[in-house]
């Protein structure tokens, strides 16, 4: 399965110990002596790294021991997670579909069981796609509440480094060893306020396994998603073009990748302004939710995740992180949670918290899973 980067597999000599986590990393962060590729073949000839990023090497000193470094859609910019340069990974559980981006490779080990769990970055869903599509559980935390320091691109308003695992236990003792420690186990779920925003289909079998869970709920109205999702786009586009625009004079850039760049360039001061205005005035809204009832869910995808065939203009997938690009641009934590299949396919149920609550999605992941497994 080729889940791994192509050209920078990073992986050591180890031997298990009790308590230990094996990992992997996207190979948008650095590692001690080994290159950031980003999934790009405009930056194949990257010199090594000189430290580790920062997240990194605070899990290393946390027993938990590096596997290798993942493979991902170019520049982690795309949702479908097809690369045909560093390699598209095998979905493991649904080889038909796509594996999801931009953290394709991550999610990919972390379905296939090669690791405990795996570190993403979640720009405008890279995380919680990819879990969805894969079947595994996706944590987007809180903006800025884990250091970037080592990562690509080296400035974002919106990326949060994420993780992947099968169970949320895992995620706990990974949120515990970075020193975000967990909340009281729930023996009941808080009040959750539920958005119907997918196909008809999946907001129905999210509201049913709710209800199996025994949640307590209500029905919440966000008529500023679409706006946010916009909001977001404008603010990536702007933001990838500043960090990458230097590559595109560079032959290795794919087409899509290239479009989607070429984009940023003409977003205009404006657009920026009313953008940071819907950022504001989101947060705001959600906060003021929240407040009433501590969670949120909704879908983690609008629609089914496509087949790899379905797949074949990466352009026109990008309305796949119409329901997770706007916790992007509010900066609230975010978790993907699978809780079944229709026709064959994954659907996954996505919680949101108060920024800072991480722990409080960890812990009602682990309640919603015990119960409907």
């Amino acid at each position: 399965m080729n889940h791994f980067s192509n050209s920078n597999a990073y992986i050591e000599r180890f031997t298990l110990g009790q308590g230990d986590l094996l990992f992997a990393v996207k190979d948008t962060l650095d590692v001690t002596g080994y290159a950031t590729q980003a999934g790009c073949r405009a930056l194949a000839s990257a010199p090594p790294a000189q430290h580790h990023a920062q997240v990194v090497g605070s899990l290393l000193n946390q027993h938990c021991i590096l596997k290798g470094k993942t493979t991902l859609h170019e520049l982690a910019f795309g949702v479908t997670g097809i690369n045909p340069w560093s390699g598209t990974p095998l979905n493991p559980q649904y080889p038909e579909l796509i594996p999801g981006g931009s953290s394709s490779g991550s999610a990919a080990v972390v379905a296939a069981g090669d690791v405990d769990f795996a570190i993403g970055t979640d720009t405008g869903g890279s995380v919680r796609l990819p879990a969805a599509c894969c079947g595994v559980l996706g944590l987007k935390p809180t903006y800025g509440l884990l250091s970037r320091q080592g990562v690509t691109p080296a400035q974002s308003s919106l990326d949060c480094v994420g993780f992947f695992a099968r169970r949320a236990d895992v995620l706990r003792q990974v949120l515990s060893r970075l020193a975000i420690q967990p909340s009281n186990r729930l023996s009941t779920l808080p009040p959750i306020g539920v958005i119907s925003a997918a196909a008809p289909s999946i907001d129905a079998l999210i509201l049913q396994r709710l209800e199996q869970a025994g949640a307590r709920l209500s029905p919440i109205l966000l008529p500023e998603l679409d706006e946010a999702h916009l909001a977001g786009m404008t603010i990536i586009s702007h933001e990838n073009w500043q960090a990458f625009h230097p590559l595109l004079e560079l032959d290795g850039i794919s087409d899509d990748v290239a479009t989607r760049l070429r984009s940023g360039e003409t977003v205009k001061v404006a657009e920026l302004a009313e953008a940071e205005r819907v950022r504001q005035s989101f947060s705001d809204r959600l906060d003021t939710l929240l407040a009433r009832t501590p969670l949120m869910a909704l879908a983690t995808l609008p629609e089914l995740p496509p087949t790899l065939s379905e797949a074949r203009d990466p352009l026109s997938m990008v309305s796949l992180t119409r329901l997770v690009r706007p916790f992007n641009l509010s900066g609230h934590p975010a978790i993907s949670i699978p809780i079944g299949e229709i026709d064959g396919r994954p659907v996954a149920l996505q919680l949101v918290a108060s920024k800072g609550l991480d722990p409080l999605l960890v812990e009602a992941a682990e309640y919603l899973l015990a119960r409907l497994h």
